[in-house]
């Protein structure tokens, strides 16, 4: 018995000398950009960029948190370094279909798509579909002209936080705040307590800069937009295209087949490939394709307790 023992030990290393090992990982990593044709041909090129989901800077995990995508924003700013390579580009189609999204991932969409047309000379499309509302419209305001499906919702102009007072309920289950603070406005947006009159005040000031900041964006950007009409409407409420087109927030109405025809009449191009970036494990076929987005609602419910108290100020339409 001990002979065979020894004769297997022996036989080991030759065994595992015969076996290959593949290194593997549970967690899938995102892969390069790759270019994608979708449609059309020619030598020069129409970038299709897709904006989808709730604008924000955090990254996009899957439920069983074993796919890690970057940001939305994040992944504008890879597309935009990869097409700023590409001198055959010579146009952008921003497809939009979000309610909005932070303030500040807003913002950097609209500064960084603006940043590229400059560098670029190029001409920006943005195709509004079923939803294009608040920081997604503040997004759009990036592009040359917009278009509007005819059943797009836009507007919902204007500021929101979400604040929630879970003081009566934590009383009744025997949990009480005893943070320790070195002012008494240190924890103002604390779910623990109610706010004062004079916090509500501040938070106010702080919310009306930003919707000053998004009414100056549109009359830089919609110069025939009548700003006394905006301004009247900039309540937070919604627009049918033909609202939107009528107050000149919109530039036509639309489909995504018409927003590629502009961008590529702005561009002065006879013909041109509509071109998207994808990742290795993606498939886009079509203009209508784009990445599966896990529900993003659901999302943020399950994100941790302590991110989700994180106050955000935000450009977005809550139903």
């Amino acid at each position: 018995m001990r002979k065979i023992l020894w004769i297997l030990i022996g036989l080991l290393p030759t065994f595992l000398g015969s076996c290959a090992f593949v290194e593997t990982s549970l967690i899938r990593t995102p892969k390069p950009l790759k270019e994608t044709t979708i449609s059309g041909t020619g030598k020069d090129k129409i970038l299709l960029i897709d904006i989808s989901g709730i604008i924000t800077e955090r990254r996009r995990t899957s439920l069983t948190g074993l796919t890690e995508r970057p940001s939305l924003i994040s992944r504008i700013k890879e597309e935009l370094n990869k097409a700023s390579k590409d001198s055959r580009i010579k146009a952008l189609v921003l497809r939009i279909n979000s309610p909005g999204g932070t303030v500040t991932a807003s913002d950097i969409i609209y500064h960084e798509i603006k940043k590229f047309k400059q560098e670029r000379e190029v001409k920006v499309v943005a195709s509004l579909m079923d939803i294009g509302t608040s920081g997604a419209l503040y997004a759009a305001l990036s592009a040359d002209k917009i278009v509007a499906h005819p059943t797009s919702i836009t507007g919902s102009i204007g500021v929101v936080v979400l604040k929630f007072n879970l003081e009566l309920l934590l009383n009744r289950i025997g949990i009480e705040d005893e943070s320790v603070k070195s002012g008494d406005k240190k924890d103002f947006m604390s779910p623990f307590r109610p706010q004062t009159p004079e916090e509500r005040e501040i938070l106010q000031e702080i919310i009306d800069k930003f919707h000053q900041q998004f009414l100056r964006v549109i009359a830089e950007e919609r110069a025939e937009a009548d700003m006394e009409d905006i301004v009247k409407l900039a309540d937070g409420r919604i627009f049918t295209a033909d609202q939107a087109l009528k107050l000149k927030l919109i530039d036509q109405i639309g489909y995504l087949d018409d927003a590629i025809n502009l961008a590529k009449a702005e561009a002065g191009l006879t013909q041109a490939k509509v071109i998207a970036y994808r990742r290795p494990y993606e498939y886009k076929s079509d203009i209508y394709s784009k990445s599966v987005i896990k529900p993003e609602i659901f999302a943020l419910f399950l994100s941790s307790l302590a991110d989700a108290m994180i106050p955000k100020f935000m450009y977005l339409w809550v139903p």
